[in-house]
């Protein structure tokens, strides 16, 4: 299995398929989408031949899961094919996507006959009007109409994603709470993270994650002993609920220790962390070299990652916005 110099292996892989994304959260995107910020267009992306080779290769270097990611990786017509690919490559155990979930209702039976075991999904808000607010779009509705769908047919895991921003939907904190009584589904807040486009919406709009563990450990949550092969979310549930909740706290102390995940960028960027520079562009190896050799690229990659990110001290790297690399 893939590790670095600090003993972490890696066994999930973070795929973007695409960099551009329909909605304008306010915390990511909030000018939309700009075609002269980045390479996204279709002839940049990877395609689905390289797509497979790179998926082969980091199964062979011991991945077993998969997320699919964007931008809005629903942008892409060719997504059941990703997901198709990525699902029937020998090793890769698990293929989960991140949506904001705008076509759900239209494509998610499609997706699951190609082979998707989970799914998350941004709600930043269950206030239509602030949903609106913060994403730029009043599709609400058809969001959770597609959830329902997806968990109808058996989805295996569904996660909801919230960032929690001070101005907008704290004070749906406990509209949450009370929401995911009867649903089998994992809430998790994230916690607002600074990039380089939104240091002054940072500043008015971050709570600490911390603040929101002590206030879930005082209603009564218990902590969830986290696995050995888990990532960095810690999770908690209550006797009272049928879903849990999970916080993704990337400023708190040893956030980075239990790192597992690797990214790739839609243009095939192998990122080693979120808040990392600029990657290391595999596609010349993807096209031009052997799949053995392919491996050591990565293998040799994977061992300057770095102990931590700089978060902490301002410091995030290469990354803008969070569409670049699917968060």
């Amino acid at each position: 299995m893939l590790q670095d110099q600090f003993g972490r292996e890696f066994s999930y892989l973070r795929l973007s398929i695409t960099d551009v994304c329909n909605f304008s959260c306010n915390y990511c995107l909030p000018d939309g989408y700009q075609k002269s910020d980045a390479v996204g267009c279709a002839s940049e992306q990877l395609n689905l031949k390289e797509i497979e080779k790179l998926v082969e290769a980091f199964s062979r270097l011991g991945t077993q899961k998969i997320r699919i990611t964007g931008g809005e990786p629903a942008i892409r017509k060719d997504l059941p094919e990703v997901i198709k690919i990525c699902k029937q490559t020998p090793g890769i155990q698990t293929v989960s996507i991140t949506t904001n979930g705008y076509k759900l209702p239209q494509y998610i039976d499609d997706w699951v006959d190609a082979g998707l075991d989970r799914i998350n999904v941004s709600i930043d808000s269950l206030d239509p009007r602030m949903f609106k607010s913060i994403t730029g779009h009043n599709r609400l509705d058809e969001v959770l109409s597609g959830i329902h769908r997806a968990d109808q047919l058996g989805i295996e895991k569904i996660k909801i994603n919230a960032v929690l921003m001070r101005q907008f939907n704290l004070k749906e904190f406990d509209t949450y709470i009370d929401w995911i009584k009867d649903k089998p589904f994992t809430l998790r807040f994230i916690e607002l993270m600074r990039t380089g486009d939104n240091q002054a919406f940072f500043e008015q709009n971050h709570i600490s994650g911390q603040d929101i563990k002590t206030k879930l450990l005082n209603q009564g949550w218990s902590r969830i002993l986290r696995s050995k092969s888990a990532g960095p979310a810690q999770e908690f549930q209550h006797s009272d609920s049928k879903g849990k909740i999970g916080l993704i706290m990337p400023y708190s102390k040893d956030f980075c220790n239990s790192c597992n995940r690797l990214r790739v960028s839609s243009q095939g960027k192998l990122h080693l962390c979120l808040f990392g520079e600029q990657g290391f562009n595999l596609r010349q190896a993807i096209n031009h070299q052997s799949i053995e050799e392919l491996m050591n690229t990565i293998r040799s990659v994977v061992t300057q990652k770095g102990k931590s990110h700089y978060l902490q001290e301002g410091i995030t790297g290469s990354t803008r916005h969070l569409s670049m690399l699917g968060g």
